[in-house]
């Protein structure tokens, strides 16, 4: 083990330990309390969304192993090699198979939570993260990478599944004032994925000729993990409480994660306030979501958040980062501990947005990271202009991509997974949770296929686009979507309404205004 990677994993453990000491100085009740709630934290998101963020950048390390053994089997099948574009096309469809599992396991997702539980989903989940992982196994011994498409597509059913069904089942756990926290170890478990994709991906660790397999299986082994673990946590209250109107196991499961001394009683009245409000309210499909007058705002915001997810310029930040280290004077060989100090960064600043979330609130944190953001990538982009005039420039391209890293998983990233459940009533919340994840699977299989092309036409300033997606959601936020912290889904959607009848309101008392004084002058004029 180099003497880099010994202090990057001290470096790690050294933010663990402050996490853990700051959960314990800022929440105590978490662990002398609901000790049940902390291990439905840590057991759905390890088997959750962390899976989602381990396959976004697991591929990196072992691609030329893999298009080697595309290559070595077509020569053993076929006794030729492929051409750098046949290879290419096939790699492509390596990468995109796990968008299309992921867009396929979003689409049943919402349906399987609702008749077999988010628990059972989340189990039965795991058996197929499983199944991938042998295949991946198995792939090389066989010599055959069409096992590796299919263990691809099994990991993205995973991912989709997990991504719709971890989040709904973690804040349907948390109880109120804390569900902004709880919200965000959704992201912050995608944050850690990625870390670790990079982490085990380094040639001192898995990423080898002989251990690149064991690092693609990695997956199975986390599934194993929450198959036998979950089991021991209760189902989420809310879905007994809504759905399966089991009152007595919705008590017992909101005593078991939040501890005997809490009354579950008040939390338990407001849901059942929500229940009666919904009485014979079925659950909606996805055309009753658009079609619903009731919830267009709601549904505007979460169109314009999960769009601007994909497209902020995240993973042209990361692109380029390899290139402003380098120039900074970091050797080549040294850039893959550059990269992950940046996957350190979004993983530490993603913890602590959960310290300050129910202090500091989502809306404040949404719009001002998107600003933030788009002001981050106008200086990046002006940076990187002036590079190769300025011989220091690199270093302040440097300082706007952590910057950038910052308020990214600090504002949108934390923020922006949890939303759909929060804004919107249980008849709402699978076709939202639905919704939600399209855009996302169809926004990570299109910037995976165009970002490569707008690079080479536009280079740096393909950042002026994604300025403009975070400025125009900044903006957005600040205009049209209320502050959720500490409220409950009825009361969001009352601002909802409240905020908009006062603009509509308002907008008619100006016509109205206007109205009647071109009325007074074309009486004054006649006159």
């Amino acid at each position: 083990m180099t003497r880099a990677l010994r202090e990057l994993v001290g470096q790690l453990l050294h933010y663990i330990i402050v996490g853990l000491s700051s959960f314990h100085k800022h929440f105590p009740f978490l662990q002398a309390r609901s000790p049940v709630l902390v291990a439905a934290i840590f057991i759905s998101g390890i088997g959750g969304t962390f899976q989602y963020g381990f396959h976004i950048s697991v591929l990196n390390s072992p691609s030329l192993f893999i298009k080697e053994l595309v290559n070595s089997t077509c020569q053993q099948r076929y006794g030729r090699s492929l051409e750098p574009w046949e290879l290419s096309l096939i790699w492509s469809f390596i990468v995109s198979m796990y968008c299309m599992g992921g867009l396929a396991g979003t689409l049943y997702a919402g349906h399987l939570a609702g008749a077999y539980g988010r628990k059972t989903t989340l189990l039965l989940n795991n058996v197929v993260a499983i199944c991938g992982a042998v295949l991946m196994l198995l792939s090389k011994t066989a010599l055959s990478f069409e096992m590796i498409m299919v263990a691809r597509v099994l990991y993205g059913i995973n991912a989709g599944v997990s991504l719709t069904v971890h989040t709904m089942y973690i804040l349907e756990c948390a109880p109120k004032r804390l569900r902004g926290m709880v919200g965000v170890s959704v992201a912050t478990f995608v944050s850690m994925g990625k870390f670790f994709g990079q982490l085990l991906g380094i040639s001192e660790v898995l990423g080898t000729e002989e251990h690149w397999v064991w690092l693609l299986a990695f997956s199975g082994a986390v599934g194993l993990l929450q198959l036998l673990t979950l089991p021991f946590l209760p189902e989420s209250p809310r879905y007994l409480l809504l759905e399966k109107a089991d009152k007595h196991g919705c008590e017992t499961a909101l005593c078991r994660l939040w501890g005997a001394k809490k009354d579950p009683g008040p939390e338990m009245e407001e849901m059942l306030a929500e229940h009666a409000s919904l009485k014979g309210v079925k659950i909606h499909g996805l055309m009753d979501l658009f079609l619903d007058h009731n919830v267009r705002w709601q549904l505007l915001t979460v169109l314009v958040t999960f769009v601007t997810l994909q497209l902020c310029g995240i993973n042209a930040v990361y692109l380029y980062s390899f290139d402003v280290f380098q120039a900074a004077g970091i050797a080549k060989e040294n850039l893959r501990y550059a990269a992950l100090g940046t996957g350190l960064c979004e993983v530490s600043t993603s913890i602590a947005c959960v310290l300050i979330i129910e202090s500091t609130g989502k809306r404040v944190l949404l719009f001002r990271g998107y600003l933030c953001m788009a002001a981050s990538l106008a200086l990046l982009t002006l940076t990187l202009y002036l590079q190769d005039f300025v011989s220091w420039m690199p270093y302040c391209s440097m300082v706007l991509i952590f910057t950038y890293i910052f308020f990214f998983s600090s504002g949108p990233a934390g923020v922006t997974a949890p939303l759909p459940g929060e804004i919107f009533t249980q008849s709402y919340k699978p076709p939202a949770f639905m919704v939600a994840c399209i855009l996302n699977w169809v926004g990570l299989f299109l910037v995976g296929m165009l970002f490569p092309l707008i690079v080479e036409h536009l280079d740096y300033f393909c950042f002026l686009i994604f300025f403009v997606f975070c400025f125009f959601s900044g903006v957005f936020v600040w205009f049209h979507v209320p502050e959720t912290k500490n409220k409950t889904v009825l009361e969001i959607t009352e601002d909802f309404k409240r905020m908009h009848q006062k603009r509509r309101h308002s907008l008619q008392s100006k016509l109205s205004s206007i109205h009647i004084n071109n009325i007074q002058t074309t009486i004054c004029t006649k006159l």
